[in-house]
């Protein structure tokens, strides 16, 4: 059994699999999962898991270099954009028991980000049922 990390046994082979530049879909209850992509299904009840604590968990797994929103975060979900912008600023989470890392954050259409959604490795659904708490996060490489 593992000591450490995500114990979810889908997620831990995915991050493990990714390449440089490769990427994950972290979604809110309500995106849609394009045909063909895999979903790993979290949701237990509305808001549980909420975007927040998967990400943290991820984060503290994975090198993220780049995070994409939709724009319409800005208007539909601040609280989302406030948490993303801290959480990859550098700054520590409240939440998280390691550092948290800087990564760029771009945005596009929520039209776009479906799009996308289309070539991620996979997507994996939280219950939280806010608009716009979805994002892409692109691998990294870890030269440790």
């Amino acid at each position: 059994m593992k000591k450490h990390g995500i114990l979810n046994s889908h997620i831990s082979k995915v991050l493990s699999d990714l390449g440089h530049t490769d990427y994950i879909v972290v979604a809110d209850a309500g995106l849609p999962i394009p045909e063909g992509v895999t979903k790993i299904d979290l949701a237990l009840k509305w808001g549980v898991p909420s975007f927040q604590d998967v990400v943290d968990v991820i984060a503290a797994d994975m090198v993220i270099e780049k995070v994409t929103l939709a724009e319409e975060i800005k208007q539909g979900n601040e609280e989302a954009l406030r948490y993303i912008s801290r959480t990859f600023a550098g700054e520590q989470s409240v939440n998280s028991q390691t550092t948290a890392q800087t990564a760029a954050i771009e945005f596009c259409s929520h039209e776009q980000f479906k799009e996308l959604t289309r070539h991620a490795k996979v997507v994996i659904r939280t219950g939280e049922n806010k608009p716009f708490a979805n994002c892409i996060l692109q691998a990294g490489v870890y030269f440790g």
